[in-house]
């Protein structure tokens, strides 16, 4: 069975820093990407950064220059730094697992962890 295992989120003030982990088990190959998507209150869920098999990144415009996702292929995991936060990144973090394999398609999602940013 696949399960995502978020850590590392809280509470910090606007301008600090924070890491957040993702851990998947009962899978580590044909993962095509791993990401990071936010939902802040009585909004809908959106992409924050993503990384493919290749490495390659993709970042939401609004944390570009401020997060950066990175990930440890042999232990199909995914992190996502997170430097000068605003108040506007509050919100409940999920990382997502993207697993392909034949033409048969999976997604997974971690439970979420909570992001807080006093101004």
């Amino acid at each position: 069975q696949v399960q995502l295992v978020e850590s590392g989120g809280g509470l910090v003030q606007a301008g600090e820093s924070l890491g957040l982990s993702c851990v998947a088990s009962g899978i580590n190959e044909n993962i095509d990407v791993m990401a990071w998507h936010r939902q802040a209150p009585g909004k809908a869920r959106v992409l924050v950064a993503s990384i493919d098999s290749s490495g390659r990144t993709n970042y939401a415009d609004s944390v570009k220059g401020r997060f950066t996702i990175s990930r440890d292929v042999y232990k199909s995991a995914v992190t996502l730094q997170m430097d000068n936060l605003k108040p506007e990144d509050a919100a409940v973090y999920y990382c997502h697992l993207k697993w392909s394999f034949l033409g048969t398609r999976r997604d997974y999602w971690g439970q979420g962890t909570q992001v807080t940013v006093s101004s």
